[in-house]
Order: structure tokens, then C-alpha cells, then sequence
């Protein structure tokens, strides 16, 4: 009873197993259902029980369930009391299957109590829950008012994700008489709508036409989309371009920069489109004038690209033309007066430039030495020089004009690789005048940084009997250095076990990957600890290192090992006993196996594969037990031939078996006698059977004459009292189950001590003692209820091993 608890308890493992042997029968035709989308959770689908021809009482013993599956499978639920399929999430038909004409989902259902498994479709029925969708914002589209009646224009299409007839099956225009709608329909069921022109048009009168476009799909109830396209009519050429004023007098300061916006021409034409698009330009401006000023074609704005100087011009005066892309045009004066001001900004000049320098330079290390000039004199002359803060750099005054730019702080190329440095002079006039110069400075790396590795160490698993030459583990290190100076190079620096170092693992010392030179074994060793260096390329190197332990993960590679009973190495085979009187549970031996490997790989579980009298011996599951399961009846076999399989718990399980012979028998001379009368099976390709029944048959032979001629000498001195006076012999202590060998009878017998009785005339070829004046026989179960056994010693013992050892030859 407790073994059919716990293999009920187990199914889950057993039915993984008879998946994978064998294959489950399947049925030809699927179940089919049809559905909505959109149904709510808990929507009854369909009754699986009912469909399956299932008795719907009692479905939580037929084990039916969903088989686990991602994908599909999550939509759906089964009710085990009702055993109908249920809805267990919401299902959208456009976002599972999109444009697919049919949308099926397919899953299983597995009656675990039939090992069955049974396939089931259901097909999603599209709803119009979605309706027709234009592009967001309003549509515009540009018509000239000289197109031709009829003239077909594209418009914006609705989309509609809903299939057939819930589709788009209609547009409908408003909102104008001046167009109507052109819809076609293709082949594979589109849309397609243009617009068509039917009155002239007229952008003095309407220069906007707004219309509604409404598309309409066929479902129930229907449901429609709007978009607001606005007609922007384009005008033909019928106006010409006209300045807004007819001078544009300006003044500008004679320090501005160049790029400067001097002054904003604009003219205005009525027409739109290409008819209304001004293009500027000089029309009379001497040649000098012109490498001053720069008039944007599209923008009017008239830009300073020279310099301005008050005191060699004051005044420039041009004009300017504005034409449309029809060619009409307008002309427009423009007056420029220049302001003295301080017009001379500070002139820098770098006379020295270092452009890198290395990150350990001293400070005070010189850099730059420039020289500022402003050819401004007074106040507007004088220049100060000055650099951002919060740089390692200064600025000192030199001799006259000069300056020179130096260190001030320790550089440190890992935090800032190269600086950008702006020397600005001012002068001190009204409006105060700059100039900047920008400096590049690159810091050199030297090699002050050691290779860092990500973790203070490093812990990785692998399987063992990995392939040689594989990837087991890899790690990096980082150098902030540069370039050679954070080249890293790895080894492997020490270990452990020196010797599996080096035959075993290799590093590849430019990617810090390590490999496998041979295949690990689990049972040999589950951990190797070493230390990996990182070592840069700089000069001198430096170096750090990491401690790393790879642990290796167990495999099914180990099949069992029967210790007991084990296999001779002479071929005879092993043989256990059990009285006759046994009761059921009665242990008659037990099997003996141990797994290597580790883990569930090494839990061990014990079965019958075959018996002589199936159902007469029962062996446990995890103990390997044999015991008997019922009474001994006449009928039964007295040699019963046991095959017993031993199979681990791995992935694949690996197995291995032994046969065990168990003699039924009550008595050691009794079994020896039963046992020599029976023949054991033979292959067919070997005579071991035949040799060993005639070493029995010899050895017997022997063994009865020997009987003879010592029953014979006993006689003789049958005045031996003690003997007489000793009633019956009893030995006790003897074990329950041996294990012994046909070829070794003698060793047999001898590991046995049993009771027997030796009378003249028994049939069964017994000896019996006579008792003091006693003259009745006495049977081996009375022998065996005498109170006080009897010790046997001297040549008594060996009168006693030789009428055994000649019952056996009987």
C-alpha cells in the first residue's frame, strides 16, 4: 500500500517518463470550436469532457488537463470540475493573427489516466470593433485655379484592421460642388479614392475650399471615420512685387563684426505659390561695396562680410531689386551711414605653442607665449588678457606686450584627456573690445595606472565532461591608461594543483578567456582555484591579479553498481534461500548498489524487470528489499530466477541489473538436494550448464562414498556414550539467506550449521543417534523442539558435515 502511495504521489515524474518512451496515441480528427473575439474572460468555449466522451462526474481522476504550451495556450482555461474550456484573457483577432484570413489557435488536451493527448483549434471569429481610421490633423492639398475640369487628385485613405465585409466599403464627400470623389476598387478588395475637379476655380473669389471625407465600413452596427481635407487654391502670376518703403536708411556702428546684420529689406506680392516667391538682389553697387555687404536672395536681410572703418568711408548708398517667379519686379534705395566708435579690437599673436605635454609635467610648465596688440591708443588701447577658471593653467605677464600660459596644478590624462583653452583680450573702451584665441592641449599618458579587474574574484560553473578545447569561463580587466600603456596581457600565475594547471586549463592571454585542455570528471575533482595576472604593456609593467574558482557541475555519466549480490568471477550463478513457511514481507535478501554521481544523479531506485512466479516477490522501490508477497504454494517453482533493475535518477537515467536465484527451501540439505535436481537455463550458444551438473554430479558421488566408509568405521566404535547419550543435534545461529556458488558446494556447506537426524532405515537417507535406551526415531521437528541442543565437537562434527554432503549426492 505504501508503494502505490508513493508512486501516486510521483506521477508527475512517472508521466515524464512515459513520454519519453513511447508514443502517445493520437487522435485523427481535432476538436473544433468557433468563437468571437473580444468575449469576456470566463466565456464558455466549449465542454471538452463532453466532446472527449467523458464522464463528467469523475474528471479530476482522468487527470484532463491543457498541455503547457507559450503562446496560444494562455488564452485558455479549463474548468476540471465542469471540464469546459473557458476564456482566460481577452483576445484581440486583429493583434494575434492582423491581415490572415482565417485566425485558428491551436493547443492539447491530455487525459493523463489514458495517456492521450488530443488536439484542439479554435478558430477566432472577426468582429467589427474597429472603425475606419484616417491619418491625424488636417489634409491639406494645393489645386492651381488654372487646372482643368476633371483633373483627379489623390486624397488621404482610411484604414480599417477589420476584415471583409467589416471593412471600408464606402467614402462620402462634403462641403463643396466644386469636386466630387472617384472610388475604385482593386482586386484584392482596397479602396481607393481620388478627388475630382468639376467647376473652375477661382482664388480671388475662394482662395479655401473646406471639405469632409467620411469612410464607412459594412459591419453591424457601421462604423465610419472623418477627415477635414482644406483645398488651398493657388494663384496665377497677376501682380508684381512692391517695396515696402522706397529708402532704407540705416546706421551702423564701424566696430561691428562681420556677419552683422546691417538692415532688413522687404517687398510684398499679392499672388501665392511661385507667382508670389520674391527673390532680392543689388542692382546698382560698385564692386568694392559688394565685398562688404551680402544680401540674402530669400530673406531681405542685408549682411556685413567686410569691415567697416569710419575713417575711410562714412556713407555707402546701393540699390536694390525685388522680382517674383513670374517676372515682375520692384527697386528699392538703400543707405548705410557708419559711427566712429572704438572700432579696433585687440590683435592676439602666439609666438609658442607646445600642443601635448606629459600628465607628470612639473607645475610652472610653460605652454603658450603670445603677444597682444590694440591699435586703439588711450583707453581703448589698453588690453588685459584673461582664461576661463577652474583650469590648471595660468596666465603670466611678461616683458611689454607678452604673455605666457603655465601650469598651475597637476595634470591627470585618466580624468581629462586634453584641454581647450580661450585667451580672451579686452580693452578697456566703450563698449569694451575682445578678441579670443583658442588653445588645443593634449595630455600624454605615462603608465601610472595597474590593470583593475571588475571583482575582487571570480566564482563560475561548468559541466564536466566538457569538450576539449571549450570556453569555460572569461573575465577582463580594465587599464585606464593609454594605448600600450593599457594593453593587457593574462596568465594564469598559480594554483592549487600546479598539475591541472597546465594540463588542463589555458588562458587566452589577449581576451582573458579560459579554456579546457582536457575533460573534467566530477568524481575526480569539483573545484579548481588559481590565480589569474593581468599585466599591462607599459614600461615598467605593472600588474594585478584576481583569485578565481571554478566549480565543476555534476553529469548522469556514472551507471550504477551492484556490490550485492555481486557477479562471480567463476560464472556460477548466486543463490539465496527462503524456507517454505515464509510469510508474506518475509526478507529474503537484499540488493546492494551505489551511483558515483551525485545528487539526483545518484538517487538509486530499485525494480523487477523479471520473475519466474510474477506477483510471488516484491522489492522496494528505494531500499532494494526482496521480500516475499504472499505464501509459498505447492505449485510454485522451488528455483525462482529474479532480474532486478537498478537506474539512477539522471537525465538520461542510466541503469544496470543482476539476477538473483532464490531456492525455496527449509533446510540447507533439503535445498542442496532440490538444487542439484535442477537444471539451470542455458544459453543457447553455451555449455556451462551441462559442466556444472556434472562437477554436482561428480562431487556427489564422491561425497557419498566417502559416507559410506565413514558410517562404516563408526559402527565399529559405536560405544561412544557421549554421543549416544546426546538424543538429537541442534545447530541454531544460522543466517536466513546466503549467497553461494553451484562450482562451491564444499564452501556452502560449510557457512551452513542445520539440524540433522540420522536413523538406519529412513527413506529420506537420515542418520539418527540413538538416546539411552530410547527406541523410537526421532524426526528433524522434534530434534528441533529438544530444549537443550546439543554441542557436537571433535570427529562427532565431521560425521555430521559428511551425512550432509551425502544427502546432496542423493
Amino acid at each position: 500500500m505504501e508503494e502505490t502511495q508513493r508512486l501516486w504521489n510521483n506521477k508527475e515524474g512517472i508521466l515524464q517518463c512515459f513520454i519519453m518512451m513511447f508514443i502517445w496515441k493520437a487522435v485523427s480528427a481535432q476538436i473544433h470550436y468557433s468563437i468571437p473575439e473580444e468575449m469576456q474572460k470566463g466565456s464558455f468555449v466549449g465542454n471538452i469532457a463532453k466532446d472527449l466522451g467523458m464522464d463528467g462526474k469523475h474528471l479530476s481522476e482522468h487527470g484532463l488537463r491543457i498541455a503547457s504550451r507559450i503562446g496560444t495556450g494562455q488564452y485558455f482555461t479549463l474548468n476540471v470540475i465542469s471540464g469546459h474550456l473557458q476564456i482566460s484573457e481577452r483576445i484581440d483577432r486583429e493583434e494575434i493573427c492582423g491581415r490572415a484570413e482565417d485566425c485558428i489557435l491551436n493547443f492539447q488536451v491530455i487525459i493523463e489516466s489514458k495517456l492521450e493527448i488530443y488536439g484542439v483549434e479554435v478558430e477566432i471569429v472577426d468582429i467589427n470593433d474597429n472603425a475606419p481610421l484616417f491619418p491625424s490633423g488636417k489634409q491639406k492639398l494645393k489645386i492651381s485655379e488654372s487646372s482643368m475640369i476633371g483633373s483627379k487628385f489623390p486624397l488621404p485613405e482610411a484604414q480599417d484592421p477589420d476584415l471583409g465585409i467589416n471593412s471600408i466599403q464606402s467614402y462620402q464627400l462634403m462641403g463643396s460642388s466644386h469636386f466630387s470623389l472617384d472610388v475604385q476598387t482593386r482586386e484584392t478588395g482596397a479602396r481607393h479614392v481620388k478627388l475630382v475637379l468639376e467647376k473652375s476655380l477661382d482664388r480671388e473669389q475662394q482662395p479655401f475650399h473646406d471639405l469632409i471625407l467620411t469612410a464607412t465600413d459594412g459591419g453591424d452596427p457601421v462604423r465610419s471615420g472623418t477627415t477635414q481635407i482644406q483645398i488651398i487654391v493657388l494663384d496665377a502670376n497677376d501682380n508684381a512685387p512692391a517695396f515696402v518703403q522706397p529708402v532704407y536708411k540705416v546706421n551702423v556702428e564701424e566696430n561691428i563684426p562681420k556677419g552683422s546684420t546691417v538692415a532688413t529689406i522687404r517687398a510684398t506680392d499679392v499672388d501665392e505659390g511661385i507667382n508670389g516667391e520674391i527673390k532680392y538682389s543689388f542692382k546698382k553697387i560698385t564692386e568694392k561695396d559688394s565685398k562688404i555687404f551680402l544680401l540674402n536672395s530669400t530673406t531681405g536681410i542685408i549682411m556685413l562680410v567686410g569691415n567697416l572703418d569710419y575713417e575711410e568711408t562714412s556713407l555707402y548708398d546701393f540699390e536694390v531689386n525685388a522680382e517674383d517667379g513670374g517676372g515682375l519686379s520692384d527697386w528699392s534705395q538703400v543707405v548705410i551711414v557708419v559711427m566712429d566708435l572704438n572700432d579696433n579690437a585687440p590683435e592676439l599673436t602666439i609666438n609658442f605653442l607646445i600642443n601635448a605635454i606629459p600628465e607628470n609635467s612639473p607645475v610652472g610648465t610653460a605652454i603658450t607665449l603670445l603677444n597682444v596688440q590694440d591699435q586703439d591708443s588711450g583707453v581703448n588701447g589698453e588690453v588685459t588678457c584673461s582664461i576661463p577658471s577652474k583650469l590648471p593653467f595660468q596666465l603670466k605677464k611678461s616683458v611689454g606686450h607678452f604673455y605666457s600660459l603655465v601650469t598651475y596644478d597637476n595634470l591627470d590624462r585618466e580624468r581629462v584627456t586634453n584641454y581647450n583653452v580661450i585667451i580672451t583680450a579686452a580693452d578697456n573702451g566703450t563698449p569694451s573690445l575682445s578678441t579670443s584665441a583658442h588653445i588645443s592641449l593634449q595630455i600624454l599618458d605615462i603608465n601610472d595606472n595597474p590593470p583593475v579587474f571588475a571583482e575582487s574574484s571570480y566564482m563560475s560553473y561548468f559541466l564536466e565532461n566538457n569538450p576539449r578545447g571549450a570556453s569555460i569561463f572569461s573575465l577582463t580587466a580594465n587599464d585606464p591608461d593609454w594605448e600600450e600603456n593599457s594593453r593587457i596581457t593574462y596568465s594564469i600565475i598559480e594554483g592549487h594543483k600546479k598539475s591541472i594547471l597546465s594540463s588542463y586549463l589555458s588562458i587566452n592571454s589577449e581576451t582573458g578567456v579560459i579554456y579546457a585542455l582536457n575533460s573534467f570528471d566530477y568524481e575526480e575533482f569539483r573545484e579548481i582555484s588559481f590565480l589569474v595576472q593581468a599585466q599591462d604593456g607599459g614600461s615598467p609593467p605593472l600588474n594585478s591579479s584576481v583569485s578565481v574558482t571554478l566549480f565543476i557541475l555534476d553529469q548522469n555519466d556514472n551507471a550504477p553498481e551492484i556490490l550485492y549480490p555481486s557477479i562471480p568471477t567463476d560464472g556460477s550463478t548466486g543463490v539465496e534461500l527462503a524456507p517454505h513457511s515464509s510469510e508474506p514481507g518475509y526478507l529474503v535478501t537484499k540488493v546492494v548498489a551505489v551511483d558515483a554521481d551525485s545528487g539526483q544523479n545518484g538517487w538509486l531506485s530499485y525494480q523487477l524487470l523479471k520473475a519466474t512466479e510474477p506477483g510471488l516477490f516484491t522489492i522496494g522501490l528505494h531500499t532494494g528489499e526482496i521480500r516475499t508477497a504472499r505464501f509459498f504454494l505447492d505449485k510454485d517453482a522451488l528455483k525462482q530466477s529474479l532480474v532486478v533493475l537498478v537506474k539512477d535518477n539522471g537525465q538520461p537515467p542510466l541503469s544496470a541489473s543482476v539476477t538473483v536465484t532464490v531456492v525455496l527451501a527449509d533446510s540447507i540439505p533439503e535445498s542442496l538436494s532440490d538444487l542439484s535436481s535442477i537444471s539451470v537455463p542455458a544459453e543457447p550458444q553455451s555449455d556451462l550448464t551441462f559442466y556444472l551438473v556434472v562437477a554436482v554430479a561428480f562431487v556427489s558421488c564422491l561425497f557419498f562414498a566417502f559416507l559410506l566408509v565413514l558410517l562404516a568405521l563408526r559402527l565399529c566404535k559405536w560405544r561412544n556414550s557421549q554421543l549416544c547419550d546426546s538424543g538429537s543435534v541442534n545447530f541454531t545461529g544460522v543466517p536466513v539467506s546466503q549467497f553461494v556458488g553451484i562450482d562451491g558446494v564444499r564452501a556452502f556447506l560449510r557457512s551452513y550449521c542445520h539440524e540433522v537426524s540420522l536413523t538406519s532405515g529412513s527413506r529420506k537417507s537420515q542418520i539418527l543417534f540413538p538416546i539411552g535406551s530410547c527406541t523410537n526415531t526421532l524426526t528433524p521437528q522434534q530434534a528441533c523442539d529438544q530444549p537443550d541442543p546439543l554441542l557436537i565437537t571433535g570427529d562427532s562434527a565431521i560425521i555430521f558435515e559428511e551425512a550432509a554432503i551425502s544427502q546432496v549426492g542423493m
